[in-house]
């Protein structure tokens, strides 16, 4: 059952091509192809900004460099708590 409401305006060549689209893929209404776009494409920015992809060798650099970090000093210490509190 939908919770939430979107009002739009499309340009008509737009919403025609969508319309067609939805029925080639079988889909009973506009609105759910456009929810089933809308969700595709939000896990994938989503997934692109909460994701860090590496290299095998930097990501080797990486956790080379962590094992040979020193122990967190003062500052480091305070930048952590802060990002915490700040919801970071």
């Amino acid at each position: 059952m939908a919770l939430a409401r979107i009002d739009m305006r499309l340009d008509e060549e737009i919403k025609a091509k969508a319309e067609k689209a939805s029925a080639l893929l079988g889909m009973k209404s506009l609105t759910e192809y456009l929810t089933h776009l809308m969700n595709e494409d939000a896990s994938k920015v989503i997934a692109e900004h909460e994701n860090i992809r590496l290299k095998s060798d930097v990501f080797d650099q990486f956790i080379s460099a962590c094992d040979k970090a020193k122990k967190p000093n003062k500052a480091l210490k305070d930048a952590t708590a802060f990002a915490r509190k700040s919801g970071f």
